[in-house]
């Protein structure tokens, strides 16, 4: 059975597929070199770094099976999938906890202003009065897609003290009594955005989601709130993101895990402002979650090969 493994996973998951199938990696992620290394592959396993594009899959002459080692699939091709009858399993529960954790580590990096503090001190500065920040304690905790992630998010910010509202997308009680549990109240989106003193997006990235937040949603933000993005790049309109940040009438900073534009080489457009904090797209990166992914895809590898797939499938990881 023969394995393209395009994008970096566990070390040790690998290990094992290359002792049980034929697993062959791409000499480059960029669409040509992931284009010549499908062709052949019944099989291909990635995470958000690579673009399974409608281009690619069309020469991926003998693909069956793609899993996606991770939660979001804007990276793939979903309408060529179904049409050439290929299954998509994705793997999304073990990615919440690590990008849960991540999203405190980035809430608490802004408010705080550590990277700001980190810089200025290496540069031999110590300018206390200059590094002042707001609590998270008694603060508003705003969350765009209280899902699987996002719920998570906001039970851990109940936690801390938090007021928590939280929105999601096909909202009923059944929804909003289990939020609740959690310390997290339902409403809308415009309410989210317009209470939040930290405003934390969690949401795929599709039609619907696509600059989610424009201008009219960072200027309906509380003057001096914060934006924080683990979902997507594209939710987000970077270019009105950077005029409200220069402006700061309203969104005092952002914390961006995830870019409109990624990859090696690319430099963000907010690089020069000190009211933001950039990491490139690794709330997923947890030594401890990577591992259990990396044996999930060893087990839903091993049950398609055994022709067991279907039996090995849990709820939500089935996509096509």
């Amino acid at each position: 059975m023969k394995v393209l493994v395009a994008s970096p996973i566990d070390s040790a998951a690998v290990a094992v597929l290359r002792q049980r199938y034929d697993v062959s990696h791409p000499a480059t992620s960029d669409p040509a070199g992931l284009t010549d290394a499908v062709i052949g592959q019944e099989i291909v396993v990635l995470r958000s770094g690579a673009q399974l594009s409608g281009d690619v899959m069309a020469a991926a002459d003998c693909l069956r099976l793609v899993i996606r080692a991770g939660s979001g699939l804007d990276n793939i091709d979903l309408d060529q999938a179904r049409r050439r009858d290929i299954r998509v399993v994705r793997i999304p529960g073990m990615s919440a906890p690590p990008v849960a954790e991540f999203t405190f580590a980035l809430l608490l990096a802004l408010a705080r202003k550590v990277v700001f503090a980190d810089r200025l001190l290496r540069e031999g500065h110590w300018p206390k009065p200059q590094l002042a920040g707001p609590l998270l304690h008694g603060r508003t905790l705003g969350i765009i897609g209280a899902g699987n992630i996002g719920g998570l998010v906001g039970q851990m910010g109940a936690a801390w003290g938090m007021r928590v509202l939280g929105s999601v997308s096909a909202p009923d009680g059944r929804v909003a009594m289990d939020l609740l549990s959690r310390g997290i109240t339902l409403v809308d989106n415009e309410q989210v955005v317009a209470e939040a003193d930290y405003l934390s997006l969690h949401v795929p990235l599709d039609d619907r989601t696509w600059h989610l937040i424009g201008p009219e949603e960072l200027a309906r933000m509380k003057p001096g709130s914060l934006l924080v993005n683990m979902a997507r790049g594209g939710v987000v309109d970077e270019a009105a993101l950077y005029h409200a940040l220069v402006e700061g009438r309203t969104v005092a900073g952002a914390a961006l895990d995830v870019h409109e534009v990624e990859g090696e080489g690319t430099v963000s457009p907010f690089a020069t402002l000190d009211n933001v904090v950039l990491t490139p797209h690794i709330g997923a990166m947890a030594v401890d979650s990577q591992r259990l992914i990396g044996a999930r895809v060893v087990e839903l590898l091993d049950a398609y090969h055994q022709g067991q797939l279907e039996k090995e499938v849990r709820d939500g990881e089935h996509v096509v």
